[in-house]
């Protein structure tokens, strides 16, 4: 059991989700733990980079909020606390996939072959290879954006996260998690957005440990917001 963040105990966490996945996916990571220490979840049924950012402007009512996502929600909610610094009470970043421009972090380049895969020859075929519980939610959740799901992969390819110097003007405290045996979002990013943010800590886990339990990526968040909290 995690002790309760006192400082935002009562609060409603905004989480955002992955590119082309979905706010099912972000209840199952964040809800249990965020539960645990005092807080609410909230997770757009939001898609693009564009209804990121406004349901984030949509839930700010005067009053600091905590923010996050995974991937691509993470670098959206980052963005968000560095354009408007007043509003952010705190963030959790899990996944963060590269910093500034995409280029070609493994990240985009998978989210471009897919889409191309996928308009040429449709989703299963975008799936081949994928197995086990990764394969599962992507099959759950790409399925779920139907014909704007090769649009939507290829503008977050291009889209970008906040540079490291953007991330070292903010202040709030940030829980950031990351996959040790992630290839797709390597620890270095994490580690790197760590180092430059000024109130900052990092847990980890695996993708193991997340097939099993998808919890486990939320634990590290919240678990990392905590030690965060204390600096």
């Amino acid at each position: 059991m995690m002790r309760p963040m006192v400082d935002l105990v009562g609060q409603t966490a905004v989480v955002l989700p992955g590119t082309a996945s979905d706010e099912v996916f972000v209840r199952s990571v964040f809800e249990e733990p965020l539960a645990q220490v005092g807080l609410h979840l909230t997770a757009p049924e939001t898609t693009t980079v564009e209804e990121h950012l406004a349901a984030l402007d949509n839930a700010w009512n005067g009053t600091p909020l905590l923010v996050g996502g995974i991937s691509l929600g993470a670098h959206v909610a980052a963005t968000w606390a560095v354009r408007h610094p007043d509003r952010c009470a705190g963030l959790l970043l899990a996944l963060p996939a590269w910093s500034g421009p995409a280029d070609h972090a493994p990240a985009a380049l998978a989210a471009r072959a897919s889409a191309g895969v996928v308009e040429r020859e449709g989703v299963d075929s975008a799936l081949v290879g994928v197995d086990g519980w990764l394969g599962e939610e992507l099959s759950r959740a790409w399925r779920r954006h139907g014909p704007r799901l090769a649009t939507t992969l290829r503008a977050a390819s291009n889209s970008e996260a906040p540079t490291t110097a953007e991330l070292s003007g903010l202040e709030a405290p940030t829980g950031i998690a990351a996959c040790d045996d992630d290839p797709v979002h390597p620890l270095g990013v994490a580690q790197s957005w760590t180092k430059a943010l000024p109130r900052a800590a990092l847990r980890t886990t695996t993708l193991n440990a997340l097939g099993t339990d998808r919890t486990t990526l939320g634990r590290a968040a919240v678990l990392a917001l905590l030690t965060a909290l204390a600096k």
